[in-house]
């Protein structure tokens, strides 16, 4: 007996004009067909809800962990994620610590640059936080996924 697996469509695919100058550290644009998960905004905090650090730099380190985590759950990876958002309370301070977060980038989610912006906001959730990131990533047709938790929504 042969029990047929599903093949897994193309990974994510990068779009970037080719007359346009090289995006450094994101895309323009991605596409890809699968299954989508939409990742609310993390903020740095631990298992308890609790910000984790201060400063930039380590707080983005750790909302780039909790999106991974969010990922994972859901049975992707970081190569799965098609768009990022940043909300930050001083873009001037995140410019200046650019070298320093795109090594946390790295860190955490490799060499893969999905789709991404950056927005200055006056607030967020929690009064400790300096960074939110949100993501949406789009899982391949046929590839497995964790069992999903949480309430239905009605």
């Amino acid at each position: 007996m042969t029990i047929a697996t599903p093949s897994l469509a193309p990974p994510l695919r990068e779009i970037n004009p080719p007359k346009w100058p090289s995006p450094r550290g994101y895309s323009h644009a991605m596409a890809g067909t699968g299954t989508f998960v939409f990742i609310g905004g993390q903020i740095a905090t631990d298992n308890a809800g609790r910000v984790t650090s201060i400063g930039l730099v380590p707080q983005a380190r750790q909302a780039l962990r909790n999106v991974r985590t969010v990922l994972a759950e859901a049975g992707g990876a970081p190569e799965d994620i098609a768009q990022m958002t940043w909300y930050v309370l001083d873009i001037d301070h995140y410019r200046m610590l650019l070298k320093e977060i795109g090594v946390v980038y790295q860190e955490v989610m490799g060499h893969h640059y999905p789709a991404m912006a950056l927005v200055e906001v006056t607030g967020l959730v929690n009064p400790a936080a300096v960074v939110e990131i949100a993501a949406t990533a789009i899982l391949p047709v046929g590839a497995p996924s964790s069992p999903v938790t949480g309430s239905p929504i009605p």
